[in-house]
């Protein structure tokens, strides 16, 4: 949670206010981090994770709002030559194309600058936003008539209508220029050029922008009525030839090599360019395999950005703490003695856990190599003085908060404390994630109310927030509480008693259970109580242990000199219901344990009953397109020849289906392609309908 709220702290500065604390690299290493943390910990992805928004909502502004047609995306970054080549064997995947298909890329070096959309009907400008939040931006028009670079009339032969995307920057020799001006006259300094671009661009008076030495480059472009090109290359050169400014470094390569090659080259060339850049942007070539790659999340699947290396330091690390976190994991920070690193001066390192700690060898007092590459508080490169004869550091057997013991579970690195919801730092932490945006989001709840009423004995459990009416008077009596902002809180609490069932689950905070996963099992079960029945069945309680005073040990002794049993009813009836919950694409073992786990505790239990003894989640319903295999279940078998299999399976959820990876009775349409096996015998034994690759492309084609 800390991450994510520093990332948000960090666009609302940067997007919002053109007032960045960090450089671009350092911005990058938190994404970068985040992502790494997701791809570890896919069950603590958050609703409202960084990796699923694009720049910042448009905050309180003198300038109108503009909903953007078409979303204005992000990119995913790529920091070395192995990212880069991962990237181009990626496509080369999801499009099925062996290893001899000639594919192509262009490249340009990514300018750091203000994104903007220029929207031309019949030629003509007629609106101008930046990017926002990718869905609204702000309406620019009056202030992009002041841009040189911008042409307001498109040539004749130019779409109806034709929204060119890029970027507003300002020189580096101008930034210099406007600066000294502004000190002359003792107004306000910029940071860098890209904040100087924004602030001047984002101006409601456009005279003040009409007086700033703006420049403008294109490079793609979003809503349209016709794309007049069939490749990259072909668009970006045809706005060329409309008079519209582009990259002067932009090529097309056809190999992963050349592709380097010119990294290395604007990488080289860098400090002598008359503007600022962060990177090398490459996109997939042909835009027909564009249309086919789509989107992910914030990102387009035929693009990457290749970043500039980060930067690195000395310093000493003086202490280890232990933070605990909504999981009950223990994670270990070390204290630094400040160092300036990439420009900003830096007192933590994140050391991740205990093996972390032991693969580095690290201790206090030791000196240590650190980079802003890989978290908001930067990671160690290398122990300096791993040799120098110290004490070991010692991991703690206990958690700090609650002296539970603290353990590791089999198959993880990760210490976590036992206490569960005695533990305070656990219990005030699931709570938070519990209102927060991507599970119940009630207004007027934030980090520090939450703190202070759990420091009251007011919030105890999730139920205590749906009776925090009954405590009007005491809220009220508090410093700070008026009467608006008790009932505005109130009123926020009433509005989720009948709250989304997929926010509800996730909000519960169960290991293993993150946002996609809740609406996958809501999808499945459609109800709460369903899905707690199957978990139950699937997962019976275990017999108690035996032991002296148990009074199972002559029960236990019997059964073990009994000959093997065979699955009795119950058995059989939990495999069963294990079997549908694993049938559930996304839902594996671990999500299974992890439910079974949560039910298992009587405490558990008793939040969960108490809970929805005070909300009432309506079914769970998700709207399907109206296609021949909505709320079917299918499975694709055998090689697909014109598509990858994430490709035909996410077709599939776009029409509505469930894309299954078994055969069984509930399947209601086999795909299969060259060299199907046993999935397809079992299928025609089964009674299910086949088709083939072209049969699914003609449902694909129909539905679309």
């Amino acid at each position: 949670m800390r991450l994510a709220k520093q990332i948000a702290r960090h666009d609302e500065l940067y997007h919002a206010k053109d007032a960045p604390e960090i450089s671009d690299q350092e911005y990058d290493a938190l994404l970068r981090r985040n992502r790494e943390l997701e791809e570890a910990f896919p069950h603590l992805v958050r609703a409202d994770s960084p990796s699923k928004k694009v720049g910042h909502a448009v905050a309180a502004s003198p300038l109108s709002k503009v909903t953007h047609e078409v979303r204005m995306m992000s990119l995913d970054n790529a920091f070395n030559d192995e990212e880069v080549g991962e990237f181009v064997a990626r496509v080369r995947r999801y499009l099925n194309l062996s290893e001899d298909e000639p594919m192509a890329f262009t490249a340009e070096d990514k300018i750091d600058g203000l994104s903007c959309s220029l929207r031309y009907e019949h030629g003509k400008l007629v609106r101008a936003a930046t990017r926002g939040d990718g869905q609204v931006g702000e309406d620019v028009t009056p202030n992009v008539a002041h841009i040189p670079d911008i042409p307001q009339q498109l040539p004749d032969d130019a779409p109806e209508v034709f929204e060119i995307r890029g970027e507003v920057y300002m020189s580096r020799a101008d930034f210099a220029a406007l600066n000294a001006a502004q000190q002359k006259v003792e107004g306000k300094l910029f940071a860098n050029p890209r904040n100087a671009a924004a602030g001047s661009l984002r101006q409601k008076d456009a005279s003040v922008t009409a007086k700033r030495p703006l420049k403008f480059w294109a490079h793609g472009w979003g809503d349209a009525s016709e794309v007049p090109g069939e490749t990259q290359e072909e668009m970006v050169r045809t706005l060329e030839a409309w008079g519209v400014p582009v990259s002067p470094l932009f090529a097309r390569f056809e190999t992963l090599d050349a592709m380097l090659a010119h990294y290395e080259k604007i990488n080289a060339e860098r400090p002598d360019l008359p503007y600022e850049i962060d990177g090398v942007v490459y996109k997939v070539d042909r835009l027909d395999w564009q249309k086919r790659l789509g989107f992910v999340t914030k990102f387009p699947r035929w693009a990457i950005a290749r970043k500039f290396p980060a930067e690195q330091a000395e310093t000493t690390l003086e202490a280890i703490d232990i933070q605990v976190g909504r999981t009950g994991k223990l994670t270990p920070v070390g204290r630094l003695a400040p160092v300036l690193v990439g420009g900003v001066t830096v007192t933590n390192v994140t050391l991740h856990n205990k093996d972390e700690i032991a693969r580095l060898g690290v201790r206090p007092g030791d000196r240590v190599q650190v980079q802003r590459a890989g978290d908001v508080i930067p990671q160690v490169v290398e122990n300096l003085t791993r040799d120098v004869e110290r004490e070991p550091y010692v991991f703690p057997e206990r958690c700090p908060e609650c002296d539970s013991e603290g353990v590791a579970e089999e198959g993880e690195v990760d210490v976590r404390c036992t206490g569960g919801l005695i533990c305070p730092a656990q219990r005030t932490e699931r709570l938070k994630h519990f209102v927060s945006r991507g599970a119940l989001d009630i207004d007027g709840l934030g980090e520090k109310t939450i703190d202070q009423f759990f420091a009251l004995g007011w919030l105890e459990s999730p139920a205590d927030i749906f009776r925090l009416h009954l405590r009007k008077d005491d809220i009220l009596a508090l410093e700070g509480w008026q009467d608006k902002s008790v009932e505005k809180l109130l009123a926020s609490v009433e509005d989720k008693r009948e709250p989304d069932a997929a926010r509800l689950l996730f909000g519960l905070g169960i290991r293993h259970v993150g946002a996609v996963t809740a609406r996958d099992l809501l999808k499945h079960f459609h109800t709460l109580e369903a899905l707690r029945e199957v978990v139950e069945r699937a997962s019976p309680r275990p017999l108690p242990r035996s032991g002296p005073g148990s009074g199972v040990e002559a029960k236990n002794d019997a059964v073990a000199s009994a000959p093997p049993p065979t699955p009795s009813s119950g058995e059989e009836r939990a495999l069963e219901a294990r079997a549908e919950l694993t049938d559930i694409d996304g839902i594996g073992s671990a999500v299974v344990e992890a439910l079974g786990d949560f039910f298992h505790e009587d405490h558990n239990v008793a939040v969960w009953e108490d809970l929805l003894s005070e909300v009432s989640p309506p079914r769970y319903e998700v709207e399907t397109l109206d296609s021949p295999v909505a709320g079917k279940t299918v499975v694709f078998t055998g090689k697909l020849e014109t598509m990858s299999r994430d490709e035909a399976k996410a077709q599939a959820e776009r029409l509505g289906a469930k894309a299954s990876g078994s055969v069984s009775a509930k399947t209601d349409l086999l795909v299969a392609g060259p060299g199907a096996g046993s999935k397809l015998k079992k299928a025609e034994t089964l009674g299910i309908e086949v088709i083939d690759e072209a049969g699914w492309a003609e449902i694909v084609k129909a539905a679309e």
